[in-house]
């Protein structure tokens, strides 16, 4: 039997942070793996500090996952493509949605205004693999119009914001 989750309880969407968890922010966006009690030395609180901030954020839903941030050039995938995504009807965005999440290979995607219904990026170890991504997944979504693909060259920006 699957054990179901608390959901989470309803918070306002923009929550109210100060200046520390600015601060405890701006450090874990750069590196997640730096232990609470580097934090607490480079901002000039207690371990625990650290902890019961990190708790709240997260209950809060402002820090949402840590995650491993990979370099996809260097496990063999050299290929960045982002797809514009065109959709027969607008009542189809979930059921594609559903079908999206399913393929792999598109590692984000985003409902749009302007010339596309969605915008997806795609990771593929090769343009072999991106043409094979396009034509045998992709392309064979019944609700899916058209699509333009863009390859990405460089990447000279990578960051959080805030």
């Amino acid at each position: 039997m699957k054990k179901r989750q608390k959901s989470a309880p309803e918070l306002p969407e923009n929550c109210q942070i100060d200046s520390l968890d600015e601060q405890i922010l701006g450090i874990l966006r750069v590196d997640a793996w730096v232990p609470f009690t580097e934090i607490a030395r480079r901002v000039g609180v207690s371990s625990g500090t650290i902890h019961g901030r990190v708790d709240k954020l997260r209950q809060k839903g402002v820090l949402k996952s840590v995650r491993a941030m990979l370099d996809y050039r260097r496990l063999g995938f050299d290929v960045c493509a982002f797809i514009g995504i065109n959709l027969h009807n607008a009542r189809d965005y979930n059921l594609v949605v559903e079908k999206l999440e399913k393929m792999t290979e598109i590692v984000e995607a985003h409902y749009t205004t302007g010339k596309y219904s969605i915008f997806a990026k795609v990771i593929t170890k090769d343009t072999k693999g991106l043409h094979h991504f396009l034509t045998e997944k992709l392309q064979r979504v019944k609700e899916i119009q058209s699509t333009e693909t863009f390859v990405s060259l460089d990447a000279p920006i990578s960051r959080e914001t805030m």
